[in-house]
């Protein structure tokens, strides 16, 4: 077989097994929102901890940006079903999860674009580009959630307070999404098991 037959091969392959991956975890995360759907939450509609998002990076850090971003996509239209604030509930939790995928890959392909995700989760540069992830979600959380505030017709007076709870609670799910996935990946060695991007 020719080396550019295999090649071909090898990124259908490679396509195929994010395409399963993203479905697979965007399924489980569909299962999640279920059990999100009954923990606590501010009287806002914030949740506290949301395991929802935490199996989306979980798929992105397996099977790369593609099956995290389709898998974040599938999970967020899960939870239309199940979400008490659906629909904008799951798309803001769409919005602040996309940064946490998005802006690691992107420094990762400015860094070194020749490698995989073995460099990624180098803890340095995984905790280092997270948070960077962190603020980017806050900076664009806060004034969609403006937008919503407003849209939702909330007295003006209590605007200050909804930007503060914004910006922990976005910070504290930004956290989960970083920590857990890492521990689980790294822990279980699923990134030596999974070398698929």
């Amino acid at each position: 077989m020719s080396e550019e037959k295999e090649s071909f091969r090898s990124k259908t392959s490679q396509t195929t097994l994010q395409l399963a991956g993203a479905a697979v975890f965007g399924a489980l995360s569909i299962v999640f929102a279920v059990i999100a759907s009954f923990l606590p939450r501010t009287p806002e509609g914030f949740a506290y901890f949301d395991p929802v998002s935490i199996i989306w990076i979980l798929c992105f850090i397996i099977f790369g940006p593609v099956a995290g971003i389709l898998c974040s996509i599938i999970g967020m239209i899960g939870l239309m079903f199940f979400d008490p604030f659906a629909p904008i509930g799951p798309l803001l939790k769409l919005c602040a999860t996309l940064p946490m995928i998005i802006v690691p890959t992107l420094l990762k392909k400015l860094y070194k674009p020749e490698v995989g995700s073995d460099v990624l989760l180098e803890r340095k540069n995984y905790f280092v580009s997270g948070l960077i992830a962190i603020v980017v979600r806050i900076v664009i959380m806060v004034p969609i959630n403006i937008v919503v505030y407003i849209a939702l017709g909330f007295p003006m007076a209590g605007l200050g307070y909804w930007i503060i709870i914004v910006i922990l609670l976005n910070g504290l799910q930004g956290l989960w999404d970083l920590l857990v996935p890492y521990i689980i990946v790294v822990g279980a060695k699923l990134n030596e098991r999974f070398e698929i991007w």
